[in-house]
């Protein structure tokens, strides 16, 4: 019999966030068991740091630079072959059930499918998913999950939170701190899109056959902003009690002579001179924060881990009872992380740290195959996922996908020469564009590039010593003792990134 694969996805969580990576705040006893008893990475990296991109990698084991998605609002041409029509090819029945976001979610429905299926009363076919029900945390009526609660409760729809990006209200939030975009929600937890995503797993779930294998991509919403969960379960953390990130000092003088060792864009968003990311509204600016407000946005977060931590065991628990838990193979990642505070800053961009790169993954093994569990050092990335389903499924990868299969030890990661990981950024907003490329080596040693762009000359850069410099203090660029790692790095990374699509693909919409 085939093993099944259930591929769990949250939006926007950081790498420590779990307690099996370091986490002290948020309880994820189901997600930490996973980690136990299987296969936890600790330098899983991801190709893009947002959405859009990231996820096109997922679907496709591609760069960025192959798959052409190369930032937020670039739709994935719906001809690309995904791993779900390769699955499908091969027998297995698939579903994609929460956030999907492989076209502009802004986008007009007339021209993105995705943006018009809910209201057409369509689950699919779509992308080589059998069936999609899709959810999201921006409520302007695209989703299932949106469509069922306008039919079904109109008067708790009226009380989401505004549109993320829209200018004005949204920057003082309705938690106690005012803290931007925290909006404790009057929804009950078992109408929130977390419990619902489960809900419709379940249901799908439920509809299989002993002999059928599937692929599942059960997609969380959350944590990403608004930190919106129901009001009812903030009772968890108390905003008071939450520690605040060691990158962050309550000292302005001391946040902005860190930013001043960084590229200029950094402080540019510190103090508001500079708008790299639509999800950042254009009138929010870091620098205003408050230690207070800091606390309560990460409390909000890690409220929303521990809601989807709940919903993951409620899944497990249904197929332990079904029978189907030793025969299904669990990947738990998430799409790119978010700055919580470090450096001052919140949300994400351009900006390739651990907060943003740094990557959740935790593969558990069907129980039949016996694997011991283990933690992998060596560096892996999203662009890993599609060949490891391959593997699982007992098929050859298809031609085009760019990534290897998943290491289960480091002895494995070794054999497989895994040497490095490749992080891209691409990126126009109005006036300002932004080009970066990193490499991040098993030495320990992290190089980005600035590329010329309106804001860079194209010979800045960053380089940090990972081992002894964890928390990227001290950029070692233009440190004439590190020059030749530098350049090592920098040719190492351009003979390995692939030729950019061409034609570039358009973007279409926002977000």
């Amino acid at each position: 019999m085939k093993r099944n694969i259930l591929l769990i996805t949250t939006d926007q969580m950081r790498f420590d966030a779990l307690g099996c990576n370091g986490g002290l705040v948020a309880k994820t006893p189901v997600i930490d068991k996973l980690a136990r008893e299987g296969i936890n990475y600790q330098r899983a990296h991801n190709q893009n740091v947002v959405c859009m991109p990231a996820r096109a990698t997922i679907m496709t084991g591609q760069y960025v630079s192959t798959h052409g998605v190369w930032m937020n609002g670039v739709a994935l041409p719906e001809e690309t072959p995904t791993i779900a029509h390769w699955l499908q090819d091969h027998g297995y029945q698939t579903a994609l059930l929460g956030k999907a976001h492989f076209e502009p979610w802004l986008g007009d429905p007339a021209i993105f499918f995705e943006n018009r299926m809910a209201n057409e009363h369509n689950t699919g076919p779509h992308r080589g998913f059998d069936h999609m029900e899709l959810a999201n945390h921006f409520f302007e009526g695209h989703s299932h999950y949106d469509r069922f609660m306008t039919q079904e409760h109109p008067d708790l729809k009226e009380k989401f939170y505004p549109m993320v990006t829209a200018r004005g209200q949204n920057t003082i939030g309705a938690g106690d701190t005012q803290g931007i975009q925290v909006w404790p929600s009057d929804i009950p937890k078992a109408l929130y899109h977390t419990d619902w995503v489960a809900d419709r797993t379940l249901d799908w779930l439920d509809q299989r056959q002993d002999q059928d294998p599937w692929f599942c991509w059960m997609s969380f919403p959350d944590p990403h902003h608004p930190w919106d969960p129901p009001a009812s379960e903030t009772h968890r953390v108390n905003w008071r009690d939450v520690p605040l990130p060691s990158l962050y000092s309550e000292d302005k003088a001391e946040m902005q002579a860190l930013l001043a060792t960084k590229p200029k864009h950094w402080q540019g968003y510190y103090d508001g001179t500079v708008w790299s990311n639509l999800e950042s509204p254009r009138d929010f600016i870091p620098r205003d924060m408050t230690p207070d407000q800091v606390r309560e946005i990460n409390a909000m977060n890690h409220i929303e881990n521990e809601l989807i931590d709940d919903a993951c065991g409620r899944v497990i628990d249904w197929l332990k009872a079904k029978g189907w838990y030793d025969n299904t193979d669990i990947i738990f990642t998430t799409d790119h992380g978010e700055f919580q505070g470090d450096f001052g800053l919140l949300f994400k961009g351009p900006y390739h740290v651990d907060a943003l790169m740094r990557l959740p993954m935790i593969w558990r093994p069907a129980t039949r195959t016996e694997t011991p569990a283990a933690r992998v050092t060596l560096p892996v990335g999203h662009l890993d996922l599609a060949s490891t389903f391959c593997e699982i499924a007992g098929i050859e990868s298809p031609p085009w996908v760019q990534g290897q299969v998943l290491p289960q030890n480091d002895a494995h990661a070794e054999a497989q020469q895994r040497e490095d990981v490749i992080t891209e950024w691409d990126s126009e907003h109005g006036e300002v564009s932004l080009h970066m490329k990193s490499i991040y080596h098993k030495a320990g040693w992290l190089c980005t590039v600035y590329e010329k762009s309106s804001l860079y000359a194209g010979t800045e850069g960053e380089l940090y010593d990972m081992t002894a410099d964890p928390e990227q203090r001290v950029n070692l660029w233009d440190d004439p003792q590190h020059k030749a790692t530098r350049d090592e790095l920098i040719s190492d990374l351009y003979e390995k990134l692939p030729r950019p699509r061409e034609p570039k693909l358009p973007r279409q919409a926002p977000v």
